[in-house]
């Protein structure tokens, strides 16, 4: 690779044998079952669970995407991340109770508990396996399209190389492998971004130089109060918006696995709690360096995008680096170490959670008869089988123009907005039925899918214009070699670039531009796109139950719902929330709870201890008594579909399962 010497190799390589160690050692130390390889036997530490649950978020889409929307748009971009924070403490009140104690492993096993459809089921679980594979596309696209152009590392090989480590030990370790490897990565990840930040800033001229020439530049303009929902960025498509593309996240496989593998509820609010405002700050971090790479790129007198060194915003990152630390052997190596760490958590979690969900929704209920051992083979086989689909999707995402924040945003919005309006309906909407569920789904992915396709393919609708780039005054003296080789060079990005920020006068121009037709529909921000399509949903989903004929109130089971009002306005009378409940039993909730905790306790201890055959003896015994006791849960043949349902036993089966 260009500018690399062997400590820069040196330093590359140690990462991946660390991670795939790590794999190893996990493959070979306490998994004795599927729950080990999915959940880790339900007992993980809050710590590692959330430093894990931080860096699945933070892929290469923060590494390159969140500096490249810096560089290109400025520093407004930083008030999503309070959005961002809000969420992760909204998701104490709305998933940490309600999924945590149904004890499930798959988000959609609580579709089919709570509308008793296995339908309900698979859809969301087709939807859910379509957005985590376009989301590991991209993750996997970034490292390798960044360092096509800087380093001549082919994007094929960056691609391969962190989907076959993550293949490997996410296949052989499981879950606890997952989480460790991402605790080693976050600390990689932290160094090379440190790293970034204090050399950047010392070679630019120091924090008042850098925070100058931004400020002269209307980087640091990051306050737009404008209402109009077309604007790319303002304060509440930021903040708000921000917030509410957010509970895609929380609802996602990935948080669900991290929520379920800690041993209580309490243990699992610690992890949002942790997770949140780590979340933050290293999403400030990364908005930061895009600030350091503008100012350190005019303080040279050349932009490397306007002087078309490079063909995209996401490779301003590593381009930079390989300048600031050519006389330093080793750092280079360590931000491109950072830069696949990045991308090996993330994508080592959607496997994590995708070979759950091929577990859960489609292996066990298919194929009841199955050992425990096939069972996790079949998981780690699925593991290899999703990371080439992610492969593939990686080439095709390429072809998308953006910053990588914009894209992943954009493309996954069309599937998380109906997931995340489904998740909301579900727990929030008493009078929801399956078929509405179903109806107001598919109908919201598709909205989805058509708004996603226009913004991101459409040949008339004129894209947001960036800021005034830096000056090229000095690129030849800069840059001289790279300058004559780079400069024919004109591609798709550098194309757009130019055409929109040759100037200040050329900008506000621009920025006064009225879309007409469909594009007024694909010029909605992509910020706003998730809050959109879920409020879409849930005019939909309610609708089409309400024809299809809502559910006595009375009726509903409410282990599988949260009653609004005491989530988010506890302060409110107790006797004013109850009126609020509108004849739904939610009084009855922690009871019921209790009883299934009951179940939970004694499942898990017959699959520890117990033989199949013994196992089998108790769970019929179960089933022939559900009906009897909670006949709201449907048939005993519905029922038993999820151990969860199974709430309460009689004497003797609690006592013949203890012994």
């Amino acid at each position: 690779m260009s500018g690399f010497v062997v400590y820069d190799y040196i330093v590359f390589c140690l990462t991946i044998v660390v991670s795939l160690a790590i794999g190893v050692y996990h493959a070979y130390a306490g998994q004795k079952t599927t729950s080990d390889f999915l959940v880790g036997g339900r007992q993980m530490k809050v710590l590692p669970v959330a430093v894990s649950l931080m860096v699945s978020f933070e892929s290469s889409i923060m590494m390159l995407g969140y500096p490249a929307e810096t560089y290109v748009y400025g520093m407004m971009f930083w008030l999503s991340t309070i959005g961002f924070l809000v969420s992760c403490l909204l998701a104490t009140r709305m998933v940490v109770p309600l999924v945590h104690p149904l004890k499930i492993t798959s988000v959609n096993e609580y579709y089919q508990l709570r509308y008793n459809s296995r339908y309900v089921r698979l859809l969301n679980l087709t939807i859910g396996c379509i957005n985590y594979i376009l989301y590991m596309g991209i993750v996997l696209f970034g490292p390798g399209i960044a360092l096509e152009s800087v380093t001549n590392f082919p994007m094929w090989t960056s691609v391969l190389v962190v989907a076959v480590a993550a293949v490997i030990y996410t296949s052989i370790g499981g879950i606890k492998a997952v989480i460790w490897t991402d605790v080693f990565q976050s600390v990689v990840m932290f160094m090379g971004i440190f790293a970034i930040l204090i050399k950047g800033t010392m070679v630019a001229g120091g924090i008042s130089k850098v925070v100058e020439i931004n400020k002269d530049s209307g980087r640091l303009d990051m306050f737009d109060f404008d209402p109009d929902p077309t604007i790319r960025h303002t304060f509440w498509s930021l903040v708000v918006g921000g917030c509410i593309r957010m509970v895609g996240l929380n609802i996602g496989q990935t948080t669900i696995q991290r929520i379920v593998s800690t041993p209580t509820q309490r243990d699992a609010i610690r992890v949002l709690y942790l997770a949140g405002p780590a979340f933050f700050i290293t999403l400030t971090l990364a908005t930061l360096e895009g600030a350091v790479a503008y100012g350190y790129f005019t303080t040279l007198g050349c932009d490397p995008l306007k002087s078309k060194q490079i063909s995209n915003p996401n490779q301003i990152v590593p381009f930079m680096v390989l300048q600031i630390f050519k006389d330093l052997p080793g750092m280079s190596g360590l931000f491109i170490a950072s830069l696949f760490c990045a991308s090996l958590s993330t994508l080592s979690s959607g496997l994590s959670s995708l070979s759950a969900l091929a577990i859960e929704d489609v292996v066990k209920p298919n194929f009841k008869s199955l050992s425990e051992r096939t069972i996790t083979l079949i998981a780690k086989i699925s593991v290899v089988f999703i990371g080439a689909l992610c492969v593939d999707v990686s080439f095709l995402i390429a072809k998308i123009k953006g910053p990588m924040s914009q894209i992943s945003s954009s493309v996954l919005a069309a599937f998380g907005g109906p997931a995340s309006g489904l998740f909301l309906f579900s727990v929030f909407c008493p009078w929801g039925n399956a078929k509405g569920a179903i109806i107001g789904t598919l109908l919201t992915a598709v909205v989805g899918m058509w708004i996603s396709t226009g913004q991101n393919f459409s040949t008339t609708l004129k894209r947001a214009p960036g800021l005034p780039p830096g000056p090229i005054d000095r690129c030849i003296d800069v840059f001289p070699n790279k300058l004559s080789n780079m400069t024919e060079q004109t591609t798709p990005w550098t194309a757009f670039y130019h055409s929109t920020v040759e100037s200040s006068t050329e900008y506000e121009t621009k920025s006064l531009h009225k879309p007409k037709g469909l594009d007024r529909f694909y010029s909605l921000s992509y910020q706003w796109l998730t809050g959109f399509l879920i409020i879409v949903s849930l005019i939909l989903c309610s609708a089409a139950s309400i024809i299809s004929g809502r559910p006595d109130p009375a009726s509903v089971d409410v282990r599988y719902m949260l009653p609004f009002f005491d989530q988010f306005f506890p302060f409110l009378p107790k006797n004013i929330r109850k009126r609020l409940y509108g004849g739904v039993p939610f009084e009855k909730r922690e009871e019921m709870l209790e009883k299934m905790n009951v179940w939970n306790y004694e499942k898990t201890y017959n699959d520890n201890h117990l033989d199949k055959h013994q196992t089998d003896e108790i769970n019929e015994e179960v089933d022939d008594k559900t009906t009897e006791l909670y006949p709201l849960t449907g048939s005993a043949e519905e029922s038993s579909k999820s151990p969860s349902v199974n709430v309460e036993m009689s004497s003797s089966v609690l006592e013949n399962g203890t012994k």
